[in-house]
């Protein structure tokens, strides 16, 4: 994977029935192949999901290196997913899909730093999710504009 040349697959996309795990395999098999650009693995989002499955990311990375697939990915995976309820899961994945940054926190200045200059007119966009979208060009739909923001 060349993150040099493409994006990562959405937070949105699943392995094993989790958000951001495809993503979390494709800047993984980026870094493995030395083409990770300006993105990060083990960043705090990948960190997030790694805590709640009980993942430790230099595992998962050498088991990245030596999968020929998806598949063998998601192989992996599976047994620390299965650790979960499907409720545990479905908790898991809206509250990810709904993360904003810290008000105050430099997240939030980088937050709005990054959607001033992707789109200064969508002040609807609110979460992490919905931003990284915008940046890498996928479509979000509109909602109701946040009065603080």
């Amino acid at each position: 994977m060349d993150l040099t040349t493409t994006y990562p697959r959405s937070v949105r996309d699943k392995i094993a029935g989790v958000v951001m795990l495809a993503r979390t395999t494709d800047k993984a098999k980026a870094k493995v192949d030395g083409n990770i650009g300006e993105y990060h693995y083990n960043c705090p989002m990948d960190v997030g999901v790694f805590s709640f499955l009980g993942i430790d990311h230099e595992a998962f990375l050498a088991q990245v290196k030596k999968a020929s697939d998806d598949a063998s990915i998601e192989a992996y995976v599976k047994p620390f997913a299965e650790k979960k309820s499907a409720a545990e899961i479905e908790g898991f994945n809206t509250q990810f899909l709904q993360g904003k940054p810290a008000p105050g926190s430099e997240s939030e200045t980088y937050f709005l730093d990054l959607r001033n200059s992707v789109a200064p007119d969508r002040t609807d966009v609110t979460d992490w999710a919905d931003l990284l979208d915008l940046d890498e060009k996928r479509s979000v739909p509109k909602r109701a504009a946040a009065a603080a923001n």
